[in-house]
């Protein structure tokens, strides 16, 4: 569930399907049930204690009663089959990044579909930017988020359980908004902490100043290092930012030199604190084109890319945070369920394709 106690402009950088099959050997085949556990990755050499999930396609879960995660008074929650057994043909693997001050619950309704396509799909939290856990020393160090997802794909392709189940040749990635500036550090994005400073002199509006601000982000010369460093990890093949922010604070010859197939989903909806021409466009436009894809949601919210949301949800979020009812609104024309089932057809036509 997400934390509201987070003030508004905070709440903006919350970062984070059936109908078409990933192949045509999926289409051909029954929808996969999804399984379900918790996961718990300790801290390594590799990187920092993680928390999160796992979805996973099972066919052994016909005579199991379902189980409703995520669902709370504000949210759709989805069923699963907790603790099932695992198909055994290895799967291709998604993990995603969600983003400030969101959690792994956030793009639920995308990794249920993806499994029902026959992918395995993982999420995490990044600590310090995650929901009961924003906290600014911990979360300036933004370049241990790319690390947390690296750490994870680590941790799955050991594990005894999941490693023979994953096709470690087949990996992606999806984040949505900081998740969204998180993948493309994957695919060999650079941050460029003084770039960022002199932009949000031009642009103080943004959120992802905001957040630059509050949180020190390249505060020190040892920061502004770390945040520069090449964070690429070369198993994943390819990724998907959601309506991405903090993207004008890569270095334009690091995004001119990705070389991976890249989506980039733009919400469509105007939103001055984050404005799909300055974050999900520039991303696109300093992208090589051999490799680059944009698509907008026009009826879609920066939020339209969080869990649907119940009737009375805008309200309820009112009452223990004004402000954050945003969370849970679209665009003037946007109907939650409808756009996601666009973005899902987006998503696995791309995968697909790539």
């Amino acid at each position: 569930m997400l934390h509201h106690s987070q003030i508004p402009f905070l709440a903006l950088l919350i970062l984070g399907i059936s109908a078409l099959s990933c192949t045509q050997a999926h289409a051909d085949q029954p929808r996969h049930k999804t399984g379900f556990q918790k996961l718990e990755i300790p801290a390594s050499d590799q990187g920092r204690a993680l928390s999160g999930a796992i979805w996973y396609p099972t066919e052994n879960g016909s005579h199991t009663a379902a189980t409703l995660i995520a669902d709370n008074a504000a949210f759709v929650g989805e069923e699963v089959i907790m603790d099932a057994a695992t198909d055994a043909p290895p799967h291709p693997l998604v993990v995603l990044s969600h983003g400030f001050g969101g959690n792994w619950r956030n793009q639920i309704w995308l990794a249920t579909s993806l499994v029902q396509a026959g992918y395995i799909v993982a999420a995490i939290n990044h600590p310090g930017t995650t929901s009961r856990d924003l906290e600014p020393v911990k979360g300036a160090r933004l370049w241990q988020r790319p690390a947390d997802i690296s750490h994870l794909i680590t941790a799955l392709e050991r594990n005894t359980q999941w490693g023979a189940h994953i096709d470690t040749s087949d990996i992606s990635a999806i984040g949505h908004s900081l998740g969204g500036w998180t993948v493309m550090e994957l695919a060999g994005a650079r941050m460029d902490a003084d770039k960022m400073a002199q932009d949000c002199q031009h642009h103080p509006e943004l959120a992802a100043c905001d957040v630059v601000r509050d949180f020190a982000v390249g505060k020190t010369a040892t920061d502004r290092r770390k945040l520069k460093q090449d964070l690429r990890d070369p198993r994943i093949k390819r990724v998907i930012s959601l309506d991405l922010g903090l993207a004008r604070g890569f270095s334009n010859d690091s995004l001119a030199h990705i070389t991976i197939p890249t989506l980039v989903i733009a919400a469509g909806s105007p939103n001055p604190k984050l404005p799909a021409k300055l974050e999900s466009r520039y991303l696109f436009d300093h992208l090589p084109a051999k490799y680059r894809t944009l698509t907008v949601q026009e009826n879609a919210a920066h939020f339209s890319f969080l869990q649907t949301c119940k009737p009375n949800a805008i309200n309820l979020l009112e009452a223990e945070k004004p402000g954050d009812g945003i969370i849970c609104k679209d665009g003037l024309k946007g109907d939650r369920r409808q756009i996601h089932q666009e973005i899902t057809q987006q998503v696995l036509a791309f995968l697909a394709r790539h």
